[in-house]
């Protein structure tokens, strides 16, 4: 009988492909991690309808800029408390209930927008949003260390995470589009539906990685040690971490609840209007964010030591985003916003290498609960920068303030980090006291 098998050009014959059990699992976990890249924009579309919405909202319910500033700090509020509490919950229940809980949690949060009429009603909504959103990374993390090998973990929570720009992207082109057709209602709606059918897959798709017999106790492998956040905050390298994230995650923020305000008021945009320059934007942050993970390892391979590699890719994601400082004077929509998207890859190139610092710097274990803490620390600095840019801009009408404090607080944050840990010395866990 003749062989079905393929053959190679001196007629040996290959070897049977067979499918083995793993071969399934690896299916699975790339499904999972195609949901967490759905969580996560869906995550970032939903605290993005708002800024969106922003000026046209201002206009129906007579909002001020500092109402404004009051309604996005009730997200940023909640969102730091929910960062502290989340990865305990999810750690305790699980990641398959842990994520749906949140989801659930944040797409009632946002169909309650429609309802809102208030300030207070708004500043609540957005209460609950932030609480239930906060809730997103801690799960998607831990869904990935669960599922994936210690050598694909890295670039999963790269597919995941890119998420959250393809959410700022999303939001300015479906809201406009939503709106038109059902009010200003239906863009809160909207996104809310989406969650929910996103939860209907999740408990459909997802189940316990025990489950599965291809994949291999070695492959889920990790430290799993849990340190006290009072032994962590006891090191430089903790505090160097969490520095740089409070005085730039601040900066991000403003990005995302800010700058179709400020595109508004400078260039008359109107709502369906905004959608190309703000893509724009965050396709341009969407390369810095590749670019300067890129740099640092590229650096590496060229010799240069982790912590020159490290800090030389931060300070050019500094540089980058010094000429926002000449955003408010541009003359031209487009000049703003390069200057802008310039920026938003600054940051996103920073931020990549800050995150990655904590791993340089703590072993696997303790480096969610850095993690943690710093985005509490993020997410407190935000709130207090939403705050006083609408204080600033109630009172003197002007960005000009608020984009020259974009343009300098990375190097301010640089200054810190280099202080603290000048040679990215990992820390000593166990040890008491400073590390260095």
């Amino acid at each position: 009988m003749k062989s079905l098998l393929p053959l190679t050009m001196d007629n040996r014959v290959l070897p049977e492909v067979v499918t083995p059990p793993q071969a399934v699992a690896v299916r699975r976990r790339w499904a999972i991690c195609a949901l967490l890249l759905a969580a996560t924009t869906l995550n970032y579309i939903d605290r993005q309808v708002l800024g969106v919405l922003a000026p046209f909202l201002s206009r129906a319910y007579g909002w001020n800029e500092v109402d404004y500033g009051y309604i996005v700090t009730a997200f940023q509020a909640a969102y730091a408390i929910g960062l502290l509490c989340a990865g305990a919950v999810i750690d305790r229940i699980g990641t398959r209930l842990g994520y749906a809980l949140s989801i659930a949690i944040w797409s009632l949060a946002a169909m309650s927008h429609a309802f809102a009429r208030s300030v207070a009603s708004f500043a609540a909504a957005r209460f609950m949003l932030g609480l239930g959103e906060s809730g997103n990374f801690p799960a998607a993390v831990k869904t990935v260390a669960e599922w994936f090998p210690r050598g694909e973990r890295a670039f999963a929570t790269g597919v995941f995470n890119a998420g959250s720009n393809i959410g700022a992207i999303i939001a300015p082109l479906a809201v406009p589009v939503a709106v038109s057709v059902g009010g200003l209602k239906a863009g809160f709606l909207l996104t809310g539906v989406l969650s929910m059918m996103w939860l209907a897959a999740w408990l459909t798709i997802h189940r316990p990685p025990t489950q599965h017999a291809g994949l291999l106790p070695a492959e889920r492998a990790a430290d799993a040690r849990r340190m006290p956040w009072i032994e962590l905050l006891c090191h430089r390298q903790a505090w160097a971490v969490i520095a740089a994230k409070f005085l730039t995650d601040p900066i991000w923020w403003f990005y995302l609840f800010w700058l179709p305000k400020f595109l508004n008021a400078e260039y008359g945009l109107t709502l369906t209007a905004l959608g190309a320059p703000l893509v724009a934007i965050y396709v341009m942050a969407d390369g810095g964010s590749v670019g300067g993970g890129w740099l640092s390892g590229w650096l590496i391979r060229r010799g240069w030591s982790v912590n020159r590699a490290r800090k030389g890719a931060m300070l050019a994601s500094a540089a980058a985003v010094v000429p926002i400082v000449l955003a408010p004077s541009a003359h031209r929509l487009w000049e703003a916003a390069a200057l802008i998207g310039l920026a938003t890859a600054g940051h996103q190139g920073w931020s990549a290498n800050v995150y990655t610092l904590a791993s340089d710097l703590f072993p696997p274990g303790a480096v969610a609960s850095v993690v943690g803490l710093a985005g509490f620390a993020g997410a407190v600095g935000g709130m207090m920068v939403s705050t006083l840019v609408g204080l600033l801009l109630q009172t003197t009408g002007s960005y000009v303030p608020v984009f020259s404090m974009a343009g300098s607080a990375y190097f301010i944050a640089l200054a810190i980090v280099h202080a603290l840990v000048p040679r990215l010395a990992p820390a000593q866990l166990g040890a008491g006291g400073y590390s260095l």
